[in-house]
């Protein structure tokens, strides 16, 4: 019987990312269950970042920028992620709001005072460019909602657009639909109840044409957000990180 992944066990997760061949700054939750509809039988994303010591990125021989490592833990699909620190705060001072929601993550696995700093420095990343990140992300999922109709990509088209709004109006990276709903139609959680009973299920409920006037209409909505966003153009926080990177990496093993 496949185990109802919806409530996480984080002391087996963290017992897993122990294993972990490098000293690790953090690992939280990211996917379904931090976007408010994880399934019973969802896989479980599990992102953070390793730390490669100074001698694996000076030497002639480097190590590894991404580490992957997929397992199955009763009976459900887990899937570790992590980059290292370099890499991920490259991605962090570009408009990703992927690797911000990582790093900002209430569903945490494991932490070090490197991942405090992080959560502290990340405001000064955000900037009126992550608006084109959600745009871009959501208009991806829309278009595989349309070769698919199933439920999981249209969550996530309304996810991405709800939190880019929410992002571009409050400086806040907020990345579960169930906080986001004030700006969704009224049918959203009709829709994530389904998704809770099956991870790749058809939509039932609203027709196309209701679904695609709500999705055009949120896009318009994030388009007006970004360009009234008070955000600045430019992250601030570049010399920070680069001065937490370079101590973290002196102090790896």
């Amino acid at each position: 019987m496949t185990r109802d992944m919806r409530t996480l066990d984080y002391a087996e997760l963290r017992g897993i990312v122990g294993d972990q061949p490098y000293d690790l700054l953090f690992a939280t939750v990211s996917g379904a269950h931090l976007y408010g509809f994880p399934s019973k039988d969802s896989d479980v994303d599990l992102r953070g970042v390793h730390v490669l010591p100074a001698a694996e990125v000076l030497g002639l021989t480097t190590g590894p920028e991404t580490l992957d490592r997929t397992w199955f833990q009763n009976d459900a699909e887990v899937d570790l992620v992590t980059h290292d620190l370099a890499k991920f705060l490259r991605l962090m001072l570009r408009r990703n709001g992927y690797v911000l929601e990582q790093v900002l993550s209430p569903l945490v696995v494991m932490t070090s005072a490197g991942h405090e700093e992080l959560v502290a420095l990340a405001p000064g990343c955000l900037t009126k460019g992550h608006g084109h990140h959600y745009r871009g992300f959501g208009k991806t999922q829309w278009a595989l909602f349309g070769k698919t109709g199933e439920l999981k990509p249209l969550l996530y088209t309304f996810r991405v657009l709800l939190t880019g709004i929410h992002l571009m109006r409050t400086g806040e990276v907020q990345a579960d639909l169930r906080e986001l709903l004030g700006d969704g139609p009224s049918y959203l959680p009709e829709l994530m109840a389904a998704k809770a009973e099956i991870e790749h299920g058809p939509v039932a409920g609203p027709s196309f044409d209701v679904i695609e006037r709500d999705v055009v209409r949120l896009q318009a909505v994030l388009d007006a957000a970004e360009s009234q966003s008070k955000l600045p153009d430019e992250p601030s926080a570049a010399p920070a990180l680069n001065e937490l990177l370079i101590r973290t990496r002196l102090a790896a093993r």
